[in-house]
């Protein structure tokens, strides 16, 4: 672990140094021009206020964009050279481009759903426009006679990974934001060593930023020595671009297109409550048999080609499935921040909205938007039992200050705050009325709805989901339900809270 940190060290340093050097160059460059005319600086201030007009315009989240807002307006020259250097990089990263042409490629491998979808409509109309959302804009189909599971916790969960994964006869695909070298981790390595000798097609995607500090530079090159192809995602780099802040938080397993696991679990051993770093950690498995494994594949094809191009044709690993007939409808979905529809979010938004009874959610982080804000509240107001479960114990303490900072306005709004006190909720779930539910990787927080890759289930109709709601419910009997009157704070303290909110986008 020393020798790691060590190597962290060395690799943030050269990072740090490089993009110090080039955000240097440019701002020379800039200054240069602009002391032998004066002309220059003047364009400069103008296209620094046309600039915050322009965001202020087009911003889809501006709870998001208020950073850069005041970045540009307090220093508007080197405001704007650093808005104007990221925002090329949109255009001209080849990250970005090989990403997003991939996804469009893609899209064409999802089955058509439309026959399903009018089916849907026509048998629970109250809900069609979550459907047509899903299957139309966001682009995900939705399958039947899938059947699922839902582990309340990741030690209840990884025993049915390992038992899957031996089983596997062809090939074995693996993304997850953290890996880290440890009991989880070393059992299911030694399946996969095993796989590949076999003969078996076996790739691992890490996030680089994700295993930093967990994972040695070179790992990479470790597991393809053992014939296991790898690939750490979007590998940090000290050339500044905006693609470096997104990153690869999807937790996706595939075993031969029949199985998949995901929900909230990374590849470590506190994810199983090995380790204890944050008292009992509250996480789920979700594992998924049948069609919809489709999509999981699909997903997982997408950024590994987009990345490392070597399957011209997807389909060779479908398996089409002849399960029995399973109650309710499933529509595996990913998030990209590459393009402009934010999924995660607008499927949240829109099972608060369509929620009657209640609405129970699990977030390890709470750092909201105001859209986000008052559509919570406004579901309580119409009568909905509404709940967030949040850490009892915070893995991050400046960020659970920002989440905390929310509870206020939430609690007057009439929405219920249990904090889970044995521990730290990474779960993100939501559940609604019995009949509705998501499960997947997606935080309430800007990170995961607006900068990450991500991936969620959303589950209609079946009586499995009552398996969800009674974790939630069994989590809040452990928990302690905040009260208005604990969150009475100081001038000083709101202060600090609304300073920390704006950079709430960054964190």
């Amino acid at each position: 672990m020393k020798k790691y940190l060590q190597n962290s060290l060395l690799r943030i340093i050269i990072i740090l140094l490089g993009a110090a050097i080039q955000l240097f160059i440019t701002l020379f460059i800039f200054r240069w021009f602009a002391d032998k005319a004066a002309w220059i600086n003047g364009v400069l201030q103008v296209m620094s206020i046309m600039i915050i007009l322009g965001i202020v315009k087009n911003s889809r989240h501006l709870s998001f964009d208020i950073i850069f807002i005041l970045l540009i307006f307090f220093f508007p020259i080197p405001g704007t050279i650093i808005y104007i250097l990221l925002g090329a990089d949109l255009l001209i990263s080849p990250t970005y481009s090989r990403i997003s042409s991939a996804t469009k490629m893609a899209s064409d491998y999802y089955p058509d759903d439309n026959e399903m979808l009018q089916q849907m409509k026509k048998e629970y109309p109250e809900h069609q426009g979550q459907f047509e959302y899903i299957s139309s804009y966001s682009g995900y189909p939705f399958y039947k006679n899938t059947d699922f599971t839902y582990y309340p916790l990741g030690e209840k969960g990884f025993p049915e990974i390992l038992k899957e994964l031996k089983k596997a006869k062809k090939f074995i695909f693996l993304e997850y934001f953290i890996i880290q070298k440890g009991v989880m981790w070393n059992s299911i390595l030694e399946i996969l060593e095993q796989k590949a000798k076999e003969g078996l097609d076996v790739r691992v995607m890490y996030d680089d930023i994700g295993s930093f500090f967990l994972l040695p530079e070179s790992y990479h090159k470790t597991l393809e020595e053992k014939g296991i192809k790898c690939l750490p995602f979007n590998r940090v780099s000290p050339i500044l671009n905006i693609i470096i802040n997104h990153r690869d938080h999807r937790k996706i397993m595939v075993i031969d297109g029949k199985v998949a696991f995901s929900g909230g679990i990374n590849l470590a051993d506190e994810y199983i409550n090995i380790t204890h770093p944050y008292g009992k950690w509250k996480d789920n498995v979700f594992k998924v048999k049948g069609n919809a494994v489709w999509s999981f594949t699909v997903m997982f094809l997408t950024h590994w080609n987009a990345l490392r191009p070597e399957d011209p044709d997807f389909t060779k690993f479908r398996k089409e499935s002849n399960s029995k007939k399973i109650d309710g409808y499933i529509a595996p979905y990913g998030e990209t921040p590459l393009d402009n529809e934010n999924s995660s979010q607008n499927i949240y938004l829109n099972i608060l909205n369509q929620a009657k009874r209640y609405c129970y959610i699990f977030t390890p982080y709470l750092i909201i938007d105001n859209e986000m804000l008052n559509a919570l509240i406004l579901c309580a107001k119409r009568g909905v039992d509404i709940r967030i479960v949040t850490p009892g114990i915070p893995d991050k303490k400046l960020v659970f200050q920002i989440t905390r900072s929310f509870y206020s306005q939430l609690i007057e709004g009439g929405v219920k705050i249990i904090e889970y006190t044995p521990g730290f909720v990474h779960s993100k779930v939501f559940v609604c009325d019995d009949v509705i539910a998501t499960v997947g990787t997606v935080n309430l927080d800007y990170r995961s709805l607006y900068l990450h890759f991500e991936n969620g289930v959303y589950l209609y109709g079946s009586k499995k989901i009552a398996d969800i709601r009674d974790d939630l419910l069994a989590s809040m009997a452990e928990g302690h339900e905040i009260s208005k009157d604990e969150f009475r704070l100081s001038f000083l303290h709101e202060f600090f809270l609304s300073v920390l909110r704006i950079f709430a986008p960054l964190m």
